[in-house]
């Protein structure tokens, strides 16, 4: 099985964690460790999940988005949301959501922390599973 993480750049430190949650959940299952691709932002989890899509059998998306005082943040929270979703659908490759979309610096943290709610690591465990369910159903 192969899994991918693409993870977003933005609020690094904290993205850096989820990144590290995902690898963690992958070797729990025995695979080897997540090839990761960087993007800039979660904006940009969408198209980069709709690049890898024919070259894994499952993707992990994580990334942060912290609310401001603009409504950016329901612009990119929403795009990166439906976007994941429908490349998930139409390409038809399990992507594990793992974008934290928070409040505060601390509210992300806390989802992000070194135990199994680090949205990563529940992220690559949901897009392992339905990899293994896709196989499954197509056998």
């Amino acid at each position: 099985m192969k899994i991918a993480i693409v993870a977003s750049r933005f609020n690094q430190l904290i993205s850096d964690n989820l990144v590290t949650g995902a690898q963690k959940a992958i070797k729990s299952k025995g695979l080897a460790e997540a090839e990761t691709y960087d993007v800039p932002g979660a904006f940009e989890l969408p198209f980069t999940c709709s690049l890898l899509n024919d070259k894994y059998d499952g993707l992990v998306a994580v990334g942060v988005v912290i609310r401001g005082e603009t409504p950016h943040f329901d612009y990119v929270c929403e795009v990166a949301s439906k976007g994941i979703a429908e490349v998930s659908r139409t390409k038809l490759i399990p992507i594990g959501f793992g974008v934290i979309t928070a409040d505060t610096v601390d509210q992300a943290a806390a989802r992000s922390g070194d135990d199994e709610k680090n949205l990563g690591y529940r992220a690559a465990l949901a897009a392992i599973e339905l990899v293994e369910f896709k196989k499954e159903i197509q056998r």
